[in-house]
């Protein structure tokens, strides 16, 4: 797919471009040619500031509309740290208990029977090392729950709770249960109220609560056609199981685990949040110890904490800290550095699969060629 330089032009903002900016627009440009790309969207932050945002390519590829900067990505996985960020704010106000059971919290036994006498918390949920797996799937909890699955001991792996460590969509989708269950709000809105609104934040959990007009169409690649191919089910209404909602029991459906949208430009001021321990928009959202937890490792094979990690490969003699998404053709990455305050935001609604160093090569490399243009 080739980019010409009218497609590039009328994807830009009005501001005339440094050299700077000359110079990644290029770049990005190529990048999205060697990857097959259809669209990109990128952010990035230097001193505590937004300095650049640039959206590139296609939207729609169909009717060839262009990506513009406030156009709202379903970010799959970088979703898990809002629904992180909430619990951690009922950490704070002393509601509930990293080391509070699951099992009570959730009100139905969430206990690995190799290991009944180990009780699994809401630390072990939300750092992956709870010893829980997606065997059964993740899109509703009777996969899990003995009183509606006989075979839910199927949800988990062979080690102790605590002692291991396994990444697991379930475990986040019954952390927003848990969350709705504390609070008795249901989770879309819990976020919105507590973490979106504060921030000043355009975005949510519940598609029919936004503008579809700026929802981005993810394309997944067939490796066997050579083609892509727009995913329906990316922005699907949850509105069906609305009409009979369980609160603390139906949450997956807006899906803690994956199941944010928002911007680029957004989900960057919502790093910054996490880059200066607790606090966005001049307002506290979480404690300065508690987004510290957040960004601590919990395993000792794994460089996770809670719905954030950090890495040591993705820029060379920087420590990073974020996560990345990876649904219905989509990628995504959040990374940032909380002493020297800068970061990146990277999402592409599809692109040709390769990987270096654990991240989708096209986000490695636009992050990397970001970096050498604005920051170092």
């Amino acid at each position: 797919m080739k980019y010409c330089l009218f497609v590039w032009l009328l994807a830009c903002s009005a501001m005339l471009p440094t050299s700077a900016q000359h110079v990644a627009d290029a770049a990005i440009l190529k990048l999205m040619d060697q990857y097959n790309a259809i669209g990109l969207s990128v952010a990035v932050v230097k001193n505590n500031k937004i300095i650049y945002n640039k959206s590139y390519g296609y939207k729609n590829r169909e009717d060839k509309t262009l990506i513009q900067n406030t156009d709202l990505f379903r970010i799959a996985s970088i979703s898990k740290s809002f629904t992180a960020t909430s619990l951690m704010q009922l950490v704070d106000a002393g509601k509930i208990s990293l080391d509070d059971e699951a099992s009570k919290l959730i009100g139905f036994k969430i206990n690995n029977p190799k290991f009944p006498d180990v009780p699994i918390t809401l630390r072990m949920l939300l750092s992956h090392t709870s010893s829980l797996n997606d065997q059964n799937g993740y899109f509703n909890l009777d996969v899990i729950n003995p009183g509606k699955n006989p075979d839910w001991a199927r949800c988990y792996n062979d080690y102790k709770p605590g002692t291991g460590y396994e990444y697991c969509n379930l475990n986040f989708n019954l952390a927003g249960s848990i969350l709705e269950k504390i609070t008795g709000v249901r989770f879309d809105q819990y976020v919105q109220q507590h973490i979106l609104l504060p921030l000043h934040l355009y975005g949510g959990y519940n598609v029919d609560s936004l503008d579809r007009n700026r929802l981005v169409p993810l394309y997944e690649y067939n490796d066997s056609t050579k083609s892509f191919a727009v995913a329906p089910r990316a922005y699907a209404s949850p509105k069906a199981t609305l009409a009979h909602y369980t609160m603390g029991y139906s949450t997956p459906v807006f899906s803690p685990t994956g199941g944010m949208k928002i911007s680029a430009l957004d989900l960057a001021k919502y790093m910054m949040l996490h880059m200066n321990y607790g606090t966005g928009n001049g307002v506290r959202i979480i404690s300065e110890q508690s987004s510290k937890t957040m960004q601590t490792k919990l395993s000792d094979k794994e460089h996770y904490g809670l719905a954030l990690y950090y890495t040591d490969s993705l820029i060379a003699g920087k420590r990073m800290v974020g996560h990345t998404g990876d649904a219905y053709g989509l990628y995504s990455s959040m990374f940032f550095q909380p002493e020297e305050k800068f970061g990146f935001v990277v999402i592409t609604n599809g692109c040709l699969l390769q990987y270096k160093n654990s991240v989708v090569a096209l986000l490695y490399d636009a992050i990397n060629l970001l970096y050498q243009d604005f920051i170092q």
